[in-house]
């Protein structure tokens, strides 16, 4: 079921996405308790969904392990729905992911989820680490899609079966930044979830490409789309943009091509970029898709949002360097839920 009974806001489901951050100073097992920490407050909250997204090779995330982290996060809950957001396909082995998440599912039934992506979420010689070739740079993620799904289905003449696996409803969600996953997620009839919080500039047409192309399944009878907001709340505006600073360092730090640990706030985020690189991270930092501010602010842009794309359901990020201020920005935010 992909409608599941959870506290709204505008009538829509929110959940969260995690990037376990890994804060500078600090270490991944640090960031594993925060993760753990946010998730059962996130139950507690009504939140729909937690998920963690797989990167390689980068000091300040330490969600590379993807889906043991997963049943970390699915053990110290209850029944906040836990997944992967995504797991990059083209980095393993189909039987391999079949294999992990049955697994997962058979621990908790009923709570894990199947987010795929078809980018590296690393850089090329990442990429070529993982897989010992770079051959393939997504384009038969199609045929990998296809050859995991039927691990599943466990037809019984085959060869080769996925054990746990086989058999399993397990829920896929494709996940995207361009037209390619909007459009193959229509075809198939599957739910999918756009990154608008890195990808504004492809949104809606994307999000057009998936409703305009849907197909029925048994999956899915009428589209689901999930949108990615990059979200800061705090008790005032003034304090929201402070915190976004770690974030808008973060943007300015991928571009720049430095790997590092997650940033604390500065009080003069202008002295550490030039105009052009403010403006280049001003694209990828501010609304519709990077809401930041106090509770009436994000209650009138997130409404505005959910207006403009019609989603189904809201997934946030929210890149804070302090974890009782990120605990207190998703109150805030549950706090909006009707």
């Amino acid at each position: 079921m992909i409608r599941e009974q959870a506290k709204q806001c505008s009538g829509i489901p929110l959940s969260i996405l995690d990037l376990a951050m890994i804060n500078e100073g600090s270490h991944a097992g640090q960031s594993f308790k925060n993760s753990v920490d946010l998730a059962q407050h996130a139950e507690e909250w009504g939140f729909n969904r937690y998920w963690l997204a797989e990167h390689h090779n980068m000091p300040g995330v330490a969600s590379s392990a993807t889906s043991v982290i997963i049943g970390h996060v699915a053990q110290m809950t209850k029944d906040i729905r836990v997944g992967s957001g995504g797991i990059m396909l083209p980095n393993h082995a189909s039987l391999v992911i079949a294999e992990q998440f049955g697994t997962l599912d058979a621990m908790y039934p009923g709570r894990i989820d199947l987010g795929l992506g078809r980018a590296p979420g690393s850089d090329q010689a990442t990429a070529y680490a993982l897989r010992r070739t770079l051959q393939s740079g997504g384009e038969d993620f199609p045929q990998q899609l296809e050859e995991l799904r039927n691990y599943f289905t466990g037809n019984p003449t085959d060869r080769v079966r996925a054990f746990p696996g086989a058999g399993q409803d397990i829920p896929i969600w494709l996940l995207g930044s361009s037209g390619f996953s909007a459009q193959l997620a229509a075809q198939l009839g599957l739910p999918f979830s756009f990154a608008s919080h890195f990808a504004p500039q492809y949104m809606m047409q994307a999000l057009q490409l998936y409703h305009q192309n849907f197909r029925p399944s048994k999956v899915l009878q009428e589209p689901y789309a999930m949108m990615g907001v990059n979200l800061i709340a705090a008790d005032t505006d003034e304090h929201a943009h402070y915190l976004a600073t770690s974030m808008q360092q973060q943007f300015l730090n991928i571009r720049q091509g430095k790997m590092t640990q997650f940033q604390p706030p500065i009080e003069d985020v202008d002295a550490v970029w030039s105009p052009f690189e403010k403006e280049a991270v001003a694209q990828q930092s501010e609304a519709p898709s990077v809401i930041i501010g106090g509770p009436d602010t994000v209650k009138r842009q997130l409404e505005d949002f959910i207006e403009m794309t019609k989603a189904d359901e809201l997934i946030i990020s929210s890149g804070i360097f302090d974890h009782e201020a990120r605990l207190r920005s998703y109150e805030i935010l549950s706090n909006l839920m009707n």
